[in-house]
C-alpha cells in the first residue's frame, strides 16, 4: 500500500530521522510514538505528502487514498455540522449537481429524437451509475450514524459550525475523515478532544477499520485497543515491532537484554582473541597464528546495543502555604451563554487536600465551571474560596497562551518575579530545555514542547491548589508519567478535568460526571466511575423499576423494565423489517430507473406502468417516514 524507504529529514543541520524504512499494508493499525519533538507528526506530514523528505522515497499502489486528521483545522463559515460533514462526499455532492443539472435539461427539452435528447440520456445513466457506485443513495444515513457515534445528537445536525468549540469542530474533521473511505488514516492525536464515551466508539470502529491506520497518541490505553503494530522514532532510528504499544515495551526490553548478553559474550571472544595475539606475537613460530587471530578479529561485526532517549523531564509541585480546610463552595451556581445553558443550580464542596476528576462529554461544562473557579468567567448563585487558597490554572489551551515570537528563556523571564528569576534556567533544564534550546523561539516548538513550557512556567508562581484542564493533550507517555507522578506527590488540592483514562487511574479519589447541566458524584476512582456507568448504561432500560417496594404499592402489574425491553426489542424488530423493505423498494425502483433510460417508449407502455410506479415511490416515502419515526422511538431509550 505504501512504501517508506530510506527517509530522512533534518532541521538545522541535524537529523530528525535518518534512511528510515517500513511499509504500510491493509490492516496494519500502527501506534507511531516517541518523544515530544523526536518527528511524529513530521512523518506523518510526509506519508500525507504535506511536506517533502531531504532525501528518500515514498512509493504507494495506483490510487492510495489518504486522509490526514491534522491539528488545525479551518471551516467555511455558515455551514451546519451535517453540511460540513457532507464535505467529505466531494464527488458525490458534483454527482447530485450534475443529476439535478440533466433533470432540468431533460424536463425543459422537447427535441426527444435529437442527438442532444439522446446524449442527455447516456449522460444520466452514466452519472446514476456512479453516484449509485459512491453510496449516493446511502451517504446521508452514514453521516448521522457516525456523527452521532462522536457525540453529537440529532438537534446539533443543524446547528452551525462556528457555535460549537474548538474540540467538537474537530470530531467534525473526524467524521468527515472516517466517512471518506480511505485506505490510509493517518491520525495525530485524534483522542486530544473526545470524552471517554466518544474515544470507546472511535477504538470499536478502527478495530474494524479495513485500511491501514497510523495513530500518533499519548493514550496508552487507546493504543492498546486499537493497534497492532508499533512503531517508534528513537535518536533518529525508528523500531518497528508488529505489537501494540505494552507489548511492544516488553518485547523492546528483552531484545535489548538479548543485545547485551550477546554483546557481553562477544567481548569475552574478543578479548580471549586478544589474549592470545599478544601471547603468539612474540614467538615466531606462532606469528602467523597471531596474524590470523588479527585478521578473524578485524572481521567480527561488532554487536551494539540500541541506544534508548530516556531522558524525562523532572517535575515537581511545591505548595506555597497550607490554606483553609474547605478550599471551595458553591450555592446553586449556574451559567449561560446567551440561550445556551450550560451550569444549573450547581452545589459543590472541595475540601483540602481531595483530589478531583471532572468528567463527561465535551460541552457539558467541566472547562466552563474550572474558569469559574479561577476567576475567567461570571456566573449566577455563590461561589466563595477559603482562607488562604493560591489557585495555580492550568487552562486547556494553556500553551496558545504563549507568544510564538518569544525564545523560550524570554518567556520564562518575563514570567518570573525577582525572587525566582535567578532559577529559570535550572526550571527550564528541569523540563529538557538544556543550553541552545532555551534560544529556540515558541513557535518552532512542538505542541508536546510547548505544554512542557507552559508547566515550567506555572512553576513561577506560589499555589496550593492546582487547577488543571487536559493538561496531557500533547505530551509524550514518558512526560504523562512524570507528570502524573508528580500529581500524586503533589501535597496540595487537585482538581483535573481529563478523558485520559490511563492517566486517571489511580490519582484521583472523587469523580464528578457533568451532565445535562448538573453534575453527579462518584466517590472513588475513575475505574469505579466507568463501572458504575457500564452498569448504569447497561440498565438503562430498568430506570422505572430502580424502587421495587413504590413498584409493587402501584400495583403495576409487570415489571417496568420487562415491559420496557420487550418495547425496545419490538422497535428494533420493526427498524430492521423496515430497512430490508426500502432496501428492497429503492432497487425496484433503480431498475425501473435503468430502463426508463434503455427503453424509454416500451417501458411506458406496459399496463398500469405510471400507476405502479408512483405507487412504489410513495410507499417508499411512507416506509422513510415510519423509519425516521421508529428511530427517534429508539434514541428515547437511550
Amino acid at each position: 500500500m505504501l512504501n517508506i524507504h530510506n527517509l530522512s529529514v533534518s532541521f538545522g543541520g541535524e537529523y530528525l530521522f535518518e534512511e528510515i524504512s517500513f511499509r504500510l499494508n491493509s490492516g496494519d493499525r500502527v501506534g507511531l510514538i516517541g518523544k515530544n519533538g523526536a518527528g511524529k507528526s513530521t512523518l506523518l506530514k510526509l506519508l500525507s505528502k504535506d511536506s517533502a523528505p531531504d532525501t528518500g522515497v515514498i512509493a504507494s499502489d495506483k490510487e492510495v487514498k489518504i486522509g490526514f486528521l491534522r491539528q488545525d483545522i479551518d471551516f467555511v463559515q455558515g455551514r451546519t455540522v451535517l453540511e460540513e460533514a457532507y464535505q467529505a462526499f466531494e464527488e458525490i455532492k458534483k454527482l447530485e449537481l450534475q443529476l439535478d443539472d440533466i433533470n432540468h435539461q431533460l424536463v425543459e427539452r422537447t427535441d426527444y429524437e435529437s442527438e442532444i435528447y439522446h446524449q442527455l440520456m447516456v449522460d444520466l445513466n452514466d452519472v446514476t451509475h456512479r453516484y449509485e457506485i459512491l453510496g449516493g443513495y446511502n451517504y446521508q444515513g452514514d453521516t448521522e450514524k457516525i456523527l452521532q457515534g462522536l457525540g453529537f445528537s440529532r438537534m446539533d445536525f443543524d446547528n452551525k459550525t462556528d457555535t460549537f468549540s474548538g474540540g467538537w469542530r474537530m470530531r467534525i474533521e473526524l467524521a468527515k475523515l472516517l466517512l471518506q473511505n480511505n485506505d490510509v488514516l493517518l491520525l495525530d492525536e485524534p483522542t486530544n478532544h473526545l470524552d471517554i464515551e466518544s474515544i470507546i466508539w472511535l477504538e470499536q470502529f478502527l478495530k474494524n477499520y479495513a485500511g491501514a491506520v497510523v495513530i500518533v497518541s499519548h493514550d496508552k490505553m487507546f493504543l492498546d485497543n486499537v493497534t497492532n503494530r508499533t512503531i517508534e522514532i528513537s535518536l533518529g532510528r525508528i523500531y518497528d515491532y508488529n505489537k501494540p504499544y505494552s507489548k511492544y515495551l516488553v518485547l523492546r526490553s528483552e531484545m535489548k537484554e538479548q543485545q547485551l548478553n550477546a554483546q557481553k559474550n562477544q567481548q569475552k571472544e574478543i578479548q580471549q582473541a586478544e589474549r592470545l595475539i599478544e601471547k603468539f606475537r612474540a614467538k615466531s613460530t606462532k606469528a602467523s597464528m597471531a596474524q590470523s587471530l588479527i585478521k578473524k578479529l578485524d572481521k567480527i561485526e561488532r554487536i551494539e546495543v540500541d541506544e534508548d532517549d530516556n531522558s524525562v523531564m523532572n517535575l515537581r509541585f511545591p505548595i506555597s502555604i497550607t490554606p483553609g480546610k474547605i478550599i471551595v463552595e458553591m450555592e446553586e451556581l449556574s451559567k449561560s451563554y446567551g440561550d445556551k445553558h450550560v451550569l444549573n443550580g450547581i452545589n459543590l464542596l472541595i475540601e483540602r487536600d481531595s483530589k478531583t476528576a471532572f468528567v463527561g462529554q465535551n460541552g457539558q461544562g467541566k472547562s466552563t465551571l474550572a474558569k469559574i473557579m479561577v476567576g475567567d468567567l461570571d456566573f449566577g448563585g455563590h461561589l466563595k474560596l477559603g482562607h488562604n487558597v493560591q489557585i495555580g490554572y492550568f487552562a486547556q489551551n494553556q500553551a496558545e497562551y504563549l507568544e510564538g515570537n518569544k525564545t523560550i528563556l524570554d518567556t520564562m523571564i518575563d514570567a518570573a518575579n525577582e525572587k525566582n528569576r535567578s532559577k529559570v534556567r535550572d526550571i527550564l533544564g528541569s523540563f529538557l530545555f538544556r543550553g541552545d534550546d532555551v534560544e529556540k523561539y515558541v513557535k518552532v516548538l512542538s505542541g508536546g514542547e510547548r505544554n512542557r513550557l507552559a508547566l515550567a512556567k506555572m512553576l513561577l508562581q506560589p499555589f496550593n491548589v492546582l487547577v488543571m484542564d487536559e493538561p496531557t493533550n500533547h505530551l509524550d507517555i514518558k512526560s504523562k508519567n512524570v507528570l502524573k507522578q508528580a500529581l500524586i506527590n503533589f501535597e496540595g488540592t487537585l482538581i483535573l478535568v481529563s478523558h485520559d483514562r490511563d492517566f486517571l487511574q489511580g490519582l484521583t479519589n472523587k469523580v464528578y460526571e457533568f451532565k445535562d447541566r448538573k453534575i453527579k458524584e462518584y466517590l472513588g476512582d475513575i475505574n469505579f466511575y466507568l463501572e458504575q456507568r457500564k452498569v448504569e448504561d447497561f440498565r438503562a432500560i430498568e430506570k422505572k423499576d430502580d424502587d421495587g417496594g413504590k413498584a409493587k404499592q402501584k400495583n403495576k402489574p409487570k415489571d417496568t423494565s420487562y415491559q420496557d425491553a420487550k418495547a425496545l426489542k419490538s422497535l428494533k424488530n420493526k427498524l430492521s423489517t423496515i430497512e430490508s423493505k426500502i432496501s428492497s423498494l429503492e432497487k425496484e425502483i433503480g431498475k425501473i430507473d435503468h430502463e426508463l433510460l434503455m427503453d424509454y417508449d416500451s417501458t411506458i407502455a406496459k399496463p398500469n406502468f405510471f400507476d405502479g410506479y408512483q405507487k412504489k415511490k410513495k410507499t417508499l416515502e411512507e416506509l422513510m417516514e415510519n423509519w425516521e419515526k421508529i428511530t427517534l422511538d429508539l434514541e428515547n431509550y437511550s
